[in-house]
């Protein structure tokens, strides 16, 4: 699938036709990061395509770190020309880099939002359909294959 920035400076393909999961996040910092009330991330593999980063995104993207609950951190990315968050990748306590990147619900032509599980509903603003997919706070996350090996 296509992906792209508000203003097009960002443009690059899914690693994948599907993402592994789709998470609409109801956290404070989701909120805050999309000026909404929740922020949409479809989850794919990282390596590669997209990491290491080409030159050409590196040269347009500009990128934030904030801390995890887990104790790693977050690398998120944004365009330098419109701000459009693009994608986030999780690091372990160590710094050594997850196998998979966030990239946000919005920037991807042609998802199906269908299958998305709701996240962090303790914080939610607006109402969760009963039905959904949903977890108070965040899944377990994943281990990661290059710490299982150590």
């Amino acid at each position: 699938m296509d992906v792209s920035c508000q203003c097009g400076a960002i443009k690059f393909r899914t690693p994948a036709s599907k993402p592994q999961s789709l998470f609409h996040c109801h956290c404070s910092e989701c909120k805050h990061q999309s000026a909404s009330a929740f922020g949409t991330s479809a989850i794919f593999e990282a390596f590669p395509p997209l990491v290491p980063l080409s030159d050409e995104l590196k040269e347009k993207l500009s990128c934030y770190t904030r801390p995890t609950k887990s104790g790693g951190s977050l690398d998120c990315y944004f365009c330098k020309t419109c701000g459009c968050r693009i994608f986030h990748q999780g690091r372990d306590q160590d710094g050594s880099l997850r196998p998979t990147v966030s990239i946000k619900g919005g920037c991807i032509e042609g998802m199906d939002w269908s299958e998305g599980t709701h996240i962090w509903t303790e914080s939610a603003v607006v109402r969760i359909p009963a039905a959904a997919k949903k977890w108070a706070q965040s899944p377990e996350p994943e281990p990661n294959p290059a710490e299982a090996s150590k």
